[in-house]
């Protein structure tokens, strides 16, 4: 079953974020609510937490960093992410802990 956070879509799949920047470390949290609760070490200033978001989605999945886009709330906790080329089952097998 896939979960509320992440929708299929024609180019990839679509991915709902809660951040939290100005943590100790990058790390999904798990989800909150209808989001993935994500943390980065990067402060909310100059879009560095986005930059940071981006780059951890990317090297998560092991694509490039021009596949990870925010389409939603540059200025939010609250994020809308698409991610290009990766489906929502491909998504979730990468980010399950062995």
């Amino acid at each position: 079953m896939i979960p509320s956070y992440l929708k299929d879509c024609a180019a990839g799949c679509t991915l709902s974020v809660r951040l939290q920047p100005r943590a100790s470390r990058n790390e999904i949290c798990g989800e909150m609510g209808d989001s993935l609760k994500i943390k980065v070490t990067a402060p909310p200033v100059d879009s560095a937490a986005n930059s940071l978001l981006i780059e951890f989605i990317a090297d998560l999945l092991h694509i490039s960093k021009g596949s990870v886009q925010i389409l939603k709330g540059h200025t939010s906790r609250n994020k809308i992410l698409q991610i290009t080329g990766v489906t929502s089952s491909d998504f979730l097998s990468k980010i399950k802990k062995p």
